[in-house]
């Protein structure tokens, strides 16, 4: 009887998350943006999908980004113990990434909430946490 899926001496197939490079002390994701349409990828592919092959240059976004949505799982998940948060955040003139978030508080942050990379945790996905200069967007002045 054989076995469903990869055999042992298969090659490891390549990892989909998001490459980043620290400069001095940000931390930048490195993408593709395609000289014909702009369209901003997590990677440079050899055809964008408007159809332009060759049009996609390197280059570099962040350090900062928006949180477009976010949610906190509550249940326990292999190497995340609870609760953790995740967001979908839009790197400012760049892709829209899924990232950790580090919960400096007891809510996660909301939409439109200002959030900047801070590389890769243990495991190696993307964390993104508020920054020291900003206040969240669900946060008044008078704590409302």
């Amino acid at each position: 009887m054989q076995h469903a899926g990869p055999a042992k001496d298969d090659p490891m197939p390549a990892d989909p998350r998001p490459e980043f490079v620290k400069k001095g002390e940000k931390h930048l994701l490195l993408g593709g943006r395609c000289r014909s349409c702009g369209l901003a990828s997590t990677f440079v592919p050899p055809i964008c999908p408007c159809g332009q092959a060759g049009q996609v240059d390197s280059c570099e976004f962040g350090p900062a980004g928006t949180v477009f949505s976010s949610t906190v799982l509550h249940i326990p998940v292999p190497g995340r113990p609870p609760p953790t948060c995740l967001a979908y955040v839009d790197l400012d003139d760049g892709p829209r990434i899924l990232a950790h978030v580090h919960l400096d508080m007891e809510l996660p942050p909301l939409p439109g909430d200002q959030v900047f990379l801070e590389g890769r945790n243990s495991l190696g996905d993307p964390v993104v946490g508020l920054g020291q200069e900003t206040e969240p967007v669900g946060v008044g002045t008078n704590g409302e």
